[in-house]
């Protein structure tokens, strides 16, 4: 008896050791380890998330939502690691996990087009600015053909999650900038 309660503790004590030891993940969270590990042979990516164009129609913004547009600047330029076959949404998801970043979507099996939609970043929505207001991205200045979902990343591009109030109108030639802000 004193034998098999001897094996007993022996067996609590190792397993309290390894769960000590081991540092449990969850997927997100361990694809979010190394985001910003960057050394010389990473492939990266610059994102960035403004909604700027708020700020010359906060007449049009929804009640309740004034705190989160503040400066317009939701996450300034920043750099991050890519793995092969990221998309621009794979990206998206990723650094408002990894920035704490509230985002909601809509997955491309809830739609017609077969194509993630991006509803909201940051408690702002599609139309919380008006009827024409929305998320897009745009690669290294310029609109993309394909949706955000299918856009695979490329070693230095530019991604910018960029708000309009207009249908896009007011960022492409006007409302976006380049700059290393």
């Amino acid at each position: 008896m004193k034998k098999d309660l001897l094996i007993v503790f022996f067996i609590v004590i190792a397993v309290v050791v390894l769960i000590q030891g081991t540092e449990i993940q969850s997927v997100d969270e361990y694809y979010l380890t190394h985001i910003d590990d960057i050394n010389e042979s990473s492939q990266t990516v610059f994102m960035s998330i403004d909604c700027k164009t708020i700020l010359n129609n906060m007449e049009n913004l929804d009640d309740g939502l004034y705190e989160y547009v503040d400066d317009g600047v939701i996450l300034n330029k920043t750099e991050y690691v890519i793995r092969e076959g990221d998309s621009a949404f794979d990206m998206l998801k990723r650094v408002t996990s990894y920035n704490r970043i509230l985002m909601e979507y809509q997955g491309s099996d809830k739609n017609i087009y077969n194509s993630v939609y991006v509803q909201g970043i940051n408690h702002i929505y599609e139309f919380s600015c008006g009827e024409l207001s929305g998320w897009v991205f745009l690669v290294n200045g310029e609109e993309s053909d394909v949706s955000c979902g299918k856009y695979k990343l490329k070693d230095g591009d530019l991604i910018q999650w960029v708000y309009t109030c207009d249908l896009g109108r007011d960022i492409v030639g006007g409302g976006v900038s380049n700059s290393d802000e």
